[in-house]
């Protein structure tokens, strides 16, 4: 008898009462193709990634019977349980968006395809993947209906992997996987330009600022509660060499720890230090950078510094504004160095996010969960387009909507140092934390995508 599902697998670890049909070459679009061929059933559970899981057959009774009453969906992904140093928790996954192309989208380890609908995206890989035939795979699938999300728990994973979330952080940009994201690169491209989102390069389109400043340059600095680490990032932007007028704002948000009082000396010290406190108190990150930029005070162009970070050395600010001045872009992003506390470097070490390229980095800036830093902007560009007043994802939503419009300029050697200490906001996350976090930058993909579909669509009028 045939059955009605079979499981594809990377290693032979899943407790389910099917075939099993082992495939070491899975991701790849060969091995893929040749074992999507051997499956004679409707359905296959595919595990997409190394894990030991074991579903129940009531579980997988009831992803069965989901599947059959969703037939028009091709792909299902279900919440499970996680045990992790001998604790079982709930692992709840997000709902997949037409911006959810990330290549790290969280499916859990297991999906339930159907079989044609398989077969037949694996056909239409023209191209032979090593890494990327999963995501292919998806984003294939996706283009007909989304991945269907079942919000049902209903088998059970081994983590191994016990890093915290600020560990976990900067994996999709490890350059040591570099051979990987270029390959992802080429699929989320294919992807952009099948469904109309796919937009030329801007590398070459300027801004002109309009206005006068008398102050060339402003190193804004957000803060709250960094009475430990405030002071070593104001006084590396202090130690800047420049032939040019720059002056440091920091917007203190109602700090309660002592920060108030190490800034108030700091610009009673030095003038170049303006500290701001707002009259609101529900700002997020993006709402003190709005008051930055908005201050008469603020130069020309906006330069980010952490309250956490330092500058790496004395020439950031001029290696910033004279990338500006040579390509009159809307906003320069650089790399940095990991480093723990006491400045000793942490792996994966620099984050160059070598993925932006002048040709295609305003597209591949959709398949990945940032763009870098530190960033710095056009100061009148900010005050046309503030930035959204949340306290994530307010970055990485105004890059894609600069660099649908205007040129991006990228400085690939590190400019700064990025402390990773337990008094980091993303140090510990907790799941449901990180799924609100995904979801928010998933939905400003969606919008992006929907943007760059009707600016395309209005092009070719």
């Amino acid at each position: 008898m045939t059955p009605q599902v079979q499981l594809l697998t990377l290693t032979p670890t899943v407790d389910i009462n099917a075939p099993i049909l082992v495939e070491p070459q899975l991701l790849s679009t060969q091995g893929l193709r040749r074992t999507a061929e051997q499956i004679t059933s409707p359905l296959v559970l595919l595990l997409h990634q190394p894990a030991s899981v074991t579903v129940p057959d009531d579980a997988l009774a009831t992803m069965l019977r989901i599947a059959h009453e969703q037939p028009q969906a091709s792909m299902f992904y279900f919440d499970y349980n996680e045990i992790k140093q001998s604790q079982t928790q709930r692992h709840p996954l997000i709902d997949y968006t037409r911006g959810s192309i990330r290549d790290d989208f969280d499916f859990g380890p297991l999906v339930l395809l159907r079989t044609d609908a398989l077969r037949r995206a694996a056909g239409q890989m023209s191209e032979p993947r090593e890494h990327a035939a999963f995501y292919e795979l998806r984003l294939r699938l996706s283009e007909i209906t989304l991945p269907q999300h079942v919000a049902i728990t209903t088998y059970t994973k081994l983590e191994t992997d016990l890093r915290l979330s600020g560990q976990k952080q900067f994996d999709y940009v490890d350059p040591r996987n570099r051979a990987v994201q270029i390959e992802m690169e080429a699929v989320a491209t294919e992807h952009l330009r099948r469904i109309g989102a796919l937009l030329t390069s801007r590398s070459n389109v300027q801004y002109h600022i309009q206005g006068n400043f008398e102050i060339e340059a402003s190193v804004v600095i957000p803060v709250y509660n960094r009475c430990r680490t405030i002071a070593d990032a104001v006084h590396s932007a202090l130690m800047q060499q420049t032939d040019f007028k720059y002056n440091v704002i920091v917007v203190d948000n109602h700090s309660t720890d002592g920060t108030s009082n190490i800034l108030r000396e700091l610009s009673r010290s030095d003038p170049r230090v303006v500290h701001i406190i707002p009259a609101r108190t529900d700002h997020g990150i993006g709402g003190c950078w709005n008051e930055a930029v908005a201050s008469p005070q603020c130069g020309r162009y906006a330069l980010q510094l952490d309250s956490d970070d330092l500058y790496i050395d004395e020439h950031t600010i001029s290696r910033v504004v004279d990338m500006f001045h040579r390509l009159n872009c809307a906003m320069v992003i650089g790399a940095y160095r990991m480093v723990n506390f006491n400045l000793e470097e942490l792996p994966p070490g620099v984050i160059d996010h070598r993925e932006w390229t002048d040709a295609n980095g305003l597209n591949n800036a959709l398949r990945i969960n940032g763009l870098g830093a530190p960033r710095a902007f056009v100061t009148e560009l900010l005050r046309r387009e503030p930035l959204l007043d949340v306290s994530y994802g307010e970055d990485y939503d105004i890059g894609l909507r600069l660099s649908r419009q205007y040129a991006i300029g990228r400085i690939y050697e590190p400019l700064y140092l990025c402390r990773r200490w337990e008094g980091n906001s993303d140090a510990s996350l907790s799941q449901e934390h990180i799924n609100r976090n995904n979801a928010f930058k998933d939905s400003l993909r969606t919008q992006e995508i929907a943007l760059r579909c009707a600016l395309n669509a209005q092009n070719q009028r």
